[in-house]
């Protein structure tokens, strides 16, 4: 996947401290209008620490919203390759729905710490060579290693901290946007924990 030439990628480095912001407004500029509902889905495992950024924002964006987002895959019950599908097609989402996907991915050395959001669906397990189908309406990826066959292993050795900054610029990106589009106020909490 080629996520340096596309023209619809906003490409933001991961510890950026406008970050959330420019997340946010890419979000926005992307969300329908007449949009009565967004879902994230959090794509990724709890048990491989370079797989984690899905499951680590949707812990962080859980019950924020409760009327406007609705949020599947958390740090408790990731979606990984074994939930994803049974998980994902035994829902029927409602008319007006906005699906953003995240995903932790490989890509090129200059891209790698970066995040990156984009029209369109992802495809989830791309990197470990795991065939699923797209998801997603927009997705948000966080690049966390070079796409290198020879460094397979290298998701389960990632950096915590660089998929934690990741989570919590992207959950808060997403926050704001929701609580944008749906005009909340603007002291309505971003994140559960912080």
């Amino acid at each position: 996947m080629d996520l340096l030439n596309s023209q619809n990628n906003r490409i933001i480095p991961y510890d950026h401290k406008l970050a959330p912001l420019f997340i946010r407004n890419t979000l926005h500029s992307l969300i329908p209008e007449g949009t009565k509902h967004i879902y994230v889905v959090g794509i990724g495992s709890n048990r491989i620490s370079g797989d984690s950024l899905g499951p680590f924002v949707g812990t962080l964006l859980s019950n924020l919203f409760p009327g406007h987002l609705t949020v599947l895959g958390n740090l408790q019950s990731p979606m990984d390759a074994k939930t994803l599908i049974p998980e994902f097609t035994r829902l029927s989402l409602p008319e007006n729905s906005f699906v953003v996907a995240i995903d932790s991915v490989l890509g090129s050395v200059g891209i790698v710490n970066s995040i990156v959001v984009r029209e369109g669906a992802l495809l989830p397990g791309e990197g470990l060579g795991n065939q699923l189908p797209p998801i997603g309406d927009c997705s948000v990826m966080g690049v966390v290693l070079e796409n290198d066959p020879s460094m397979e292993c290298s998701l389960f050795i990632t950096n915590l901290h660089l998929i934690y900054t990741m989570a919590v610029n992207i959950a808060k990106g997403i926050s704001l946007a929701v609580r944008q589009y749906f005009n909340y106020p603007s002291n309505h909490p971003i994140l559960l924990h912080h």
